[in-house]
């Protein structure tokens, strides 16, 4: 019996959700050398690598945020926007190995959230151009970072394909 099995079967959806599009999205980087990780495909400054460190950074973010509130996001005048972009690359010295092992601990730390939090504690979301005035569940982030990681395993499908056609499922 795994530990999740005694867990409510809402978490159980939650685990298995994200579980799912957490592994089609890091498949994409499955084979790839450093080299290949941090090459742009398109116009964009996307890279493999650059997009699992966004998207592993995003996730920590709102998982602080369904812990602590809008305190978890810097105020949006205070973005530094250099960093912002530097995220989304895979810069000199960062590896696939790396990024994989970073973004495997963050989705650890969130499945516990998962196990453990109370889905109705609810936060204001934290005053930014992007956001409506409202507040969030800790259900409602966890919706959010399935749709996010699962827009995101799109996104690197395309790249993935772009370097030797292949992509996640197929």
């Amino acid at each position: 019996m795994t530990t999740d099995e005694g867990l409510p079967a809402e978490r159980r959806e939650f685990l298995s959700a994200l579980g799912k599009h957490r592994l089609l999205f890091t498949a994409t980087l499955t084979g790839l050398t450093d080299e290949q990780a941090a090459a742009r495909t398109t116009v964009s400054e996307l890279c493999l690598g650059g997009l699992v460190k966004h998207v592993g950074r995003t996730e920590a973010r709102w998982a602080a945020f369904a812990r602590e509130g809008a305190a978890a996001f810097p105020a949006f005048e205070d973005t530094d926007w250099q960093a912002r972009a530097d995220s989304f690359r895979l810069l000199p010295g960062e590896t696939v190995a790396e990024v994989l092992a970073d973004y495997a601990a963050v989705a650890a730390r969130t499945d516990d959230l998962v196990r453990t939090a109370d889905l109705d504690l609810a936060h204001d979301l934290p005053q930014a151009p992007w956001f409506e005035r409202e507040r969030w569940s800790v259900r409602r982030v966890l919706l959010h970072l399935v749709a996010e990681i699962a827009q995101h395993a799109g996104h690197a499908d395309l790249l993935r394909e772009a370097i030797d056609g292949r992509k996640s499922m197929g």
